[in-house]
C-alpha cells in the first residue's frame, strides 16, 4: 500500500491524540504513536491502526525527557523510515489561580507543555532538516492559549507559551521546507472536559456554561481538531506556517 510518509503523534493513547492518528492513517500516512510507559490504551489505538490496513510503530516514553524525545523520533524512524509529520499533541490541563497555583503544580504544567513541545519541535526539525524534503510539525495549544480564563493560570501561560514556540520555529525553518502550526481547542470532549462536571473544582464553570459562550451550541469532538491536523499536515497547507488556528466552536473570534 502507497503510503503519503510517516506521521508520529505524541499523547496519542486517548482522545484528541488518538482521534489525530486514526485521521492521519486514514488520511495515508503510516503512524507512529507515544504515550507514557504503562499506558494502557495504546495497545488498542495500536490494533484500530493497523485495522486500516497502515504500517504502525508505538515508543513509550516521557515527551519532558529530552533523551526519551530524541529515542522516540530515532525509533520511529528505524521502524517506519522517515519522519514527515511530527504531531506534539501530548499535554496536561490543571485548574488553579493567581491564588491558589503551587510552584510544583506549575512546573509540571510547564513540563509537560512547554518542554515537551519545544523538544518535539527540535528533535523533529533536525530529523526533516537531514532527510531534505521538508515536513510539517503541528503542536497543541488551546483556547485557553489565546484567551486567559481565571480557572486556568498557570495552564494558560503554558499555552500561549505554545504559540510563542510554533511562531519562532516558523521562521527559522521555513527554509528548509518545514511549515510549523498549532491548534487551539476549546472545550472537547476529552477526559479533561470531565472536570467541567464539577462545579467546585472547576470554579463554577459547568458545561452548559461552556456550551453557551459559543458560537455552535455544543462541546466538541476529538474528531473536530483531526480535522483540522488533517489540513495542517497535508500538501494543501503549503503556504500556512506559524499560525495557531482555533478549534473552539467559534468562543474566540479572531
Amino acid at each position: 500500500m502507497s503510503t503519503k510518509g510517516v506521521a508520529l503523534v505524541t499523547g496519542a493513547a486517548r482522545g484528541i491524540g488518538r482521534a489525530i492518528a486514526l485521521r492521519l492513517a486514514e488520511d495515508g500516512f503510516d503512524v507512529a504513536i507515544n504515550d507514557l510507559p504503562g499506558t494502557q490504551e495504546l495497545a488498542a489505538v495500536i490494533q484500530e491502526l493497523s485495522a486500516k490496513g497502515r504500517r504502525v510503530h508505538s515508543f513509550e516514553g516521557d515527551v519532558t525527557v529530552e533523551q526519551d524525545v530524541k529515542n522516540m523520533i530515532k525509533s520511529t524512524v528505524d521502524a517506519l523510515g522517515s519522519l514527515d509529520v511530527l504531531v506534539a499533541n501530548a499535554g496536561i490541563l490543571a485548574l488553579d489561580s493567581v491564588l491558589t497555583f503551587t510552584v510544583e503544580g506549575a512546573e509540571k504544567i510547564f513540563a509537560t507543555n512547554i518542554r515537551g513541545v519545544m523538544l518535539c519541535y527540535k528533535y523533529a526539525a533536525e530529523q526533516m532538516i537531514a532527510q531534505g524534503r521538508g515536513g510539517r510539525i503541528i503542536a497543541a495549544s488551546s483556547s485557553s492559549g489565546k484567551r486567559g480564563y481565571n480557572i486556568g493560570f498557570a495552564y494558560s501561560a503554558s499555552k500561549f507559551a505554545v504559540r510563542g514556540l510554533t511562531q519562532s520555529a516558523a521562521l527559522e525553518l521555513g527554509q528548509y521546507g518545514i511549515t510549523v502550526n498549532a491548534y487551539a481547542p476549546g472545550a472537547t470532549e476529552t477526559r479533561m472536559i470531565n472536570a467541567l462536571n464539577n462545579d467546585q473544582a472547576a470554579g463554577g464553570l459547568t458545561r452548559e456554561a461552556v456550551t453557551s459562550a459559543l458560537a455552535i451550541k455544543r462541546i466538541g469532538i476529538p474528531q473536530d481538531v483531526a480535522s483540522l491536523v488533517s489540513f495542517l499536515a497535508s500538501k494543501e497547507a503549503n503556504y500556512i506556517s506559524g499560525q495557531t488556528v482555533s478549534v473552539d466552536g467559534g468562543l474566540n473570534l479572531s
